[in-house]
């Protein structure tokens, strides 16, 4: 993944009942949990975290 791809992240990270598809704003990595990804939604919403929960759409 890189920055401006479309992704999808977990309910598991959001709280939310599904999975939520966004773009790509950031990815770093991260000393003590590896790759971070950043993802922003249609909405506006900024979710980040482990690559383990996100998915390439």
């Amino acid at each position: 993944m890189k920055k401006g791809d479309k992704a999808k992240v977990s309910p598991e990270l959001t709280g939310e009942n599904d999975w939520i598809e966004g773009e790509v704003i950031d990815i770093e990595k991260n000393p003590f949990k590896g790759i971070v990804i950043a993802i922003k939604d249609k909405l506006g919403r900024i979710f980040f975290g482990e690559d383990k929960y996100f998915l390439p759409v």
